[in-house]
């Protein structure tokens, strides 16, 4: 199960790798073309935009692990193992009941975007905006695997907040 696990975390940051190269190759193209051709090229500013949020929430649902996210961890620190795994169970069971509860909205809106295209490549918004649902998915999987594994062990696993230390 790790080797398969392992694989798929390398093959996401394989994409997002990719997804960061397309990204700077068209911004490049962008300054080349405006201040040495003095000829700016409008797509580029389009397919920057689509790019940077593909890698963002691509990166956030796949790449990232608890710790590397920002957290507000003051009462966290302070507070006994017992009472961390509480709040990481509370916290994991939150975010996975909101995700859940806003996905048919969430659906539903960007399933509205199949009648909109994008203003300069004409590409349609509902494959742009598709990646959110895909993030959606991943955090309501990994955070309920998550909530599982801390009722199961009793630990709060990677994250919780013990001896690691983590952005504040």
């Amino acid at each position: 199960m790790r080797n398969v696990q392992a694989w798929l975390s390398a093959r996401a940051e394989n994409v997002a790798a990719m997804l960061l190269a397309a990204l700077f190759g068209v911004f490049i193209v962008q300054i080349v073309s405006r201040y040495v051709f003095n000829h700016p090229v409008g797509w580029a500013l389009e397919v920057c935009l689509t790019l940077w949020l593909w890698l963002v929430l691509w990166g956030g649902a796949f790449c990232l692990d608890d710790k590397d996210h920002v957290r507000f961890d003051i009462l966290l620190e302070a507070a006994r193992p017992r009472v961390r795994r509480l709040f990481a169970l509370v916290s994991a069971i939150a975010i996975v009941a909101g995700l859940l509860a806003a996905l048919p909205a969430t659906y539903d809106y960007v399933s509205f975007y199949k009648i909109k295209k994008s203003a300069t490549l004409r590409i349609r918004l509902d494959v742009v905006f598709s990646v959110y649902l895909i993030f959606a998915v991943a955090v309501i999987g990994r955070y309920a695997w998550r909530a599982l594994a801390i009722m199961r062990a009793g630990s709060a696993g990677s994250g919780d907040g013990g001896n690691e230390s983590s952005a504040s």
